[in-house]
């Protein structure tokens, strides 16, 4: 995929791909140990609404009671690595 400039280092990304713009993608880092971005939602000839990927994601884990399903006790069964934690 076509970039202006290098990804940034990051272990995963939110890539944004608006029509008038192709085949440029605009690119949001997310590392695991800061919250998740804020994005633009293009939208046929409105406004780009924001979307906020860290209060969507929080409310689907309390709305389906995640934190009951996962034993934070516990070590995960794949470990991070530092790599992923960047």
């Amino acid at each position: 995929m076509p970039m202006r400039r290098p990804l940034p280092r990051a272990p995963y990304f939110v890539f944004l791909s608006r029509a008038e713009d192709r085949p440029f993608t605009d690119v949001w880092p997310i590392r695991v140990a800061e919250p998740l971005p804020r994005v633009p939602v293009p939208l046929s000839g409105d406004a780009d609404l924001e979307l906020d990927l860290q209060q969507a994601l929080t409310a689907i884990y309390d709305t389906f009671s995640y934190d009951l399903a996962v034993d934070y006790t516990h070590s995960p069964t794949l470990p991070l690595s530092d790599a992923t934690l960047v």
